[in-house]
C-alpha cells in the first residue's frame, strides 16, 4: 500500500501541472476531460474566478495555464499579469476566439508563452501544452499568417524605437535561431553538443539582457535586431 502511494506521489510530481481558468463550465469541464486522457498531463485546478485563481497560485504549484481573455470582472490580460508576477516561471497559454492582429499582439505584450484558438482541434491542445513546457511558447500553427502580420505591425509602428542594444554572443544566437526552429532545451542541447542546463542557462541570461518576459520577447528583438528574419517564425 505505502509502496503505491510513493509511486502515484512520485509520478504526479513529473506530471505538467495544468490549470483552466475560462468562464465558460462546459467548455471548461469538456477541456479538463478531454487533458485529463493525455499521459503525464495533470488538470490540478479549474475555475471560472481569475480572482481565486489568483489566490490559489500562491500556494500552488503549477507549470501551465489554460486562460482565458474574455471574462468578466478581471479581463484575462490582468489575471496573466498578475499571474507573472506571483510565478514568474509559469507558462500560460492564452485560450480566446479573436484571431486579428491586434488580439494577438495583445498576447505578445502581457508576457504570455503562447496563443490557442477556441476553433482550433482539441487534439492540438497537448501539443501546446507540451510545446509551452519545453520551448517556453507555442502559436497556433493556423495563427501563422496572423502572427507574421502582428510581428510586422509591431515594427512599422516602431515599438522597438526604444529597445536598447545589447550584446548577444555568437552561442546566444545561435539558441535563439535554433529556438525558432520550435526545438526545446534538450534538442538545441544535443545540436550545440552542450548540456541542457547550459542552454537552459543561456536561455535565461538572453531574456535578461534583451528584458524579455519570455522567449516570444527574445524572439521579436532579434526580429528587430535582424538576427533572424521574418520568415523563420
Amino acid at each position: 500500500m505505502l509502496k503505491a502511494i510513493i509511486i502515484k506521489f512520485i509520478y504526479f510530481l513529473f506530471m505538467i501541472k495544468v490549470a483552466l481558468v475560462d468562464d465558460h463550465q462546459l467548455f471548461r469541464k469538456s477541456l479538463s476531460l478531454l487533458l485529463s486522457s493525455c499521459e503525464g498531463i495533470s488538470v490540478v485546478y479549474d475555475t471560472s474566478d481569475g480572482m481565486a485563481f489568483l489566490k490559489y497560485l500562491e500556494e500552488a504549484e503549477l507549470d501551465v495555464l489554460l486562460l482565458d481573455l474574455e471574462m468578466p470582472i478581471v479581463h484575462g490580460s490582468d489575471v496573466c499579469k498578475q499571474a507573472k508576477f506571483i510565478d514568474p516561471d509559469l507558462k500560460v497559454i492564452i485560450l480566446s476566439q479573436l484571431t486579428s492582429k491586434e488580439a494577438v499582439h495583445q498576447v505578445m505584450e502581457i508576457g504570455a508563452n503562447g496563443y490557442f484558438t477556441k476553433n482550433s482541434s482539441p487534439d492540438i491542445l497537448e501539443d501546446a501544452i507540451r510545446n509551452v513546457f519545453d520551448k517556453d511558447y507555442y502559436f497556433d500553427i493556423a495563427l501563422s499568417t496572423v502572427i507574421r502580420e502582428a510581428l510586422l505591425w509591431k515594427r512599422k509602428r516602431n515599438t522597438f524605437s526604444d529597445t536598447p542594444s545589447v550584446h548577444l554572443t555568437p552561442r546566444e544566437i545561435q539558441i535563439i535561431q535554433l529556438a525558432t526552429k520550435e526545438k526545446c532545451s534538450k534538442e538545441i542541447a544535443d545540436s550545440l553538443n552542450i548540456s541542457t542546463r547550459t542552454v537552459e542557462k543561456h536561455r535565461k541570461h538572453i531574456m535578461e539582457k534583451t528584458d524579455s518576459k519570455n522567449f516570444i520577447g527574445v524572439i521579436l528583438y532579434a526580429l528587430k535586431s535582424n538576427l533572424i528574419l521574418l520568415e523563420d517564425v
